[in-house]
């Protein structure tokens, strides 16, 4: 039995990575091929039984790991990113969460077998909509910033909040419901409300003055951060039922706001751990389905879809966001995208099987129920928002710019020729000497380290998508490809070694494996100073008579290939070992010696490009 446990749970988890590498492949939300795999080895196959593999524990699980996600949610939470939308999130998650419980719910009355009190509490933990799906589907989207924060804000704030309205109705079930149960209800808003956000401000303010002050070697950062979570979940909750989420979602917000506090690295962390979380979640609870109540519940909960998606969510925003600047592309966006996530699911199983056992009967039809508002609104608008976005003009482009390090010559030079290919770029520089002469030269600039925490606040990164690290200095260059690794990836990030001396990594700081751009013995002096000998960058097309090998023969140390496009008019950089092999049809980008240039083109037809030469 034992050997069987560890079994599944281990196939659980190769599932979980399974269906979010095949997410990301085909570019949707991971949430869909998760519940699929759930229901598959669950009700389908019967290979999976969260309640035997886990039985008491199942629920403690499930209530820390969205504990977890909440807190990892709230530290991306900064007020600076909502400066001038705060009213519309405030709205949001007070009266438009109002509106959305008061319509579910009637339409919950109206449509399904449902007392008026199992009504009321299914309006109230359907309100949520949440990190784990709003994230991975903005990042399919990439609507505007305004409506990408708004909607970030609303998922992780209004997760607890709506946990709490379900844990107030609840009450109010439970106590018997009159004039007293309303009482009762009001003194457990007011302790929840107080034990969530005392607990939350004072765990946040004590971890962010451990990490100001350096009283924890940086190797204990992420687990002391991850046991606090623990303990002041627990304690919240021993003190006052379900204030837990709550506490976790201030202390994250309040260590996300502090001045002076570092939270990337606890970030990647808690972003590490919740995709594991979240994955195994939505497997674990969605195996747990019965298709004998789906099929119970009838027409009418799809009926219930429709009033969430068609009438609930639009008067939500229409009233949030009236009198505000947003324009109406923008509204109509936020009104289409609410999915449903983990919270909902996790808040329904629980308050599913207490109510069974308090006599309500179609308690059970909760968690199904939950579970088809997850997977339609998660499918709908998965299929539809991009293009919605796109239509509405509310979609940012793809991000095929690069975020240059330097706007020294060398820099300056390489922008240029990218953007003749249609490639934008924003060069950071410290000088203003090189800021202004790339500025001259019509190139994007900012002026800053692009290490700083003034770039954090100030760098605007829309439409970049890859890092090109262009410095003199090689230890800003190492510093910027750990700094952007998680906005870019690791496969979008290349930095130039600084010179000679740097080509020994006992003499300076070495580049990761994989990062170097153009080659191991390219560097930022070789290049300099071949620009102030008169190189240029050239173009040069690629046939079945001169393809690359004959190129490379050709213009053996006398060109440095710096980037390739190929026939569909992606932009490859070259790096040690050529791993992309340039082929016939293809276009090579090279900065090219001065007696090369001066001589007659090749077959393959070598084109100048304007660039920068100054040194």
């Amino acid at each position: 039995m034992d050997e069987h446990a560890v079994l599944t749970i281990a196939g659980i988890g190769a599932l979980a990575i399974a269906c979010q590498w095949f997410a990301w492949w085909v570019k949707l939300p991971a949430i869909l091929f998760l519940l699929l795999a759930g229901i598959l080895t669950g009700p389908v196959l019967g290979l999976l039984h969260p309640d035997a593999l886990f039985g008491e524990l199942l629920f403690p699980f499930v209530s820390l790991s969205v504990a977890i996600i909440l807190f990892e949610g709230s530290l991306t939470l900064k007020f600076s990113e909502i400066a001038g939308l705060e009213q519309i999130v405030r709205r949001m998650v007070t009266s438009g969460l109002v509106v959305t419980w008061a319509v579910v719910a009637l339409a919950a009355y109206l449509l399904l077998p449902f007392p008026p009190e199992l009504a009321l509490l299914f309006g109230a933990f359907i309100v949520v909509t949440g990190p784990t799906v709003i994230v991975p589907l903005l990042r399919t989207v990439r609507p505007t910033a305004h409506v990408a924060n708004i909607l970030r804000w609303e998922g992780i704030v209004i997760d607890p909040i709506g946990a709490l309205l379900a844990v107030l109705v609840f009450e109010f079930i439970i106590s018997g419901q009159g004039g007293a149960a309303f009482g009762h209800t009001l003194v457990s808003f007011a302790r929840i409300v107080g034990v969530g956000v005392l607990f939350g401000v004072l765990s946040g303010q004590f971890m962010g003055l451990a990490l100001r002050n350096h009283w924890l070697p940086e190797f204990l950062h992420n687990v002391a951060a991850l046991a606090l979570v623990f303990a002041v979940f627990a304690l919240s909750n021993a003190v006052e039922a379900e204030a837990g989420l709550l506490t976790v979602t201030v202390m994250g917000i309040r260590l996300a706001n502090m001045r002076d506090v570092s939270v990337e690295h606890i970030l990647d962390f808690k972003e590490s751990l919740s995709v594991a979380l979240i994955s195994t979640l939505f497997i674990i609870l969605a195996a747990r389905i019965d298709f004998a109540q789906l099929q119970a519940l009838g027409w009418g909960a799809l009926g219930i879809l429709a009033v969430i998606q068609f009438l609930g969510r639009p008067l939500k925003i229409a009233l949030a966001t009236y009198g505000s600047s947003l324009r109406w592309q923008e509204r109509a966006l936020l009104a289409w995208i609410g999915p449903r996530g983990i919270v909902a699911a996790a808040v329904a199983a629980l308050f599913s099987m207490k109510l069974q056992a308090a006599g309500y009967p179609e308690a059970e039809l909760l968690v199904p129920l939950t579970f088809l508002v997850i997977i339609g609104t998660v499918v709908l608008q998965s299929a539809t928002a991009r293009l919605l976005a796109r239509a509405l003009g509310v979609a940012e482009p793809e991000p095929r710019g690069f975020l240059i390090v330097g706007a020294n010559p060398v820099a300056r030079v390489i922008a240029e020729a990218l953007l003749k290919r249609g490639y934008e770029s924003v060069l950071c520089d410290t000088t203003w000497a090189n800021v202004s002469a790339a500025r001259m030269h019509g190139l994007t600039t900012f002026y800053g380290s692009a290490v700083s925490e003034y770039a954090d606040r100030r760098l605007d990164l829309i439409g970049l998508g890859r890092l090109l690290a262009l410095s003199p200095q090689q230890e800003l260059n190492v510093l910027a490809v750990h700094r952007y690794r998680r906005e870019f990836g690791a496969s979008q990030l290349f930095a130039l070694r600084a010179g000679e001396a740097a080509m020994d990594s006992k003499l300076a700081t070495p580049l990761p494996a994989g990062y170097v751009a153009f080659g191991d013995d390219v560097s930022y002096e070789r290049l300099a100073n071949a620009l102030g000998m008169g190189a240029e960058i050239r173009e040069t097309a690629l046939t079945e008579n001169f393809d690359f090998d004959a190129y490379y023969r050709r213009y053996y140390k006398k060109a440095i290939p710096l980037f390739a496009i190929d026939t569909r008019e992606r932009l490859h950089i070259l790096t040690a070992g050529h791993k992309v092999k340039p082929a016939p049809g293809w276009t090579l980008l090279s900065l090219v010696e001065p007696e090369e240039v001066e001589q007659q083109e090749p077959e393959g037809g070598t084109r100048p490009v304007n660039g920068d030469k100054s040194a």
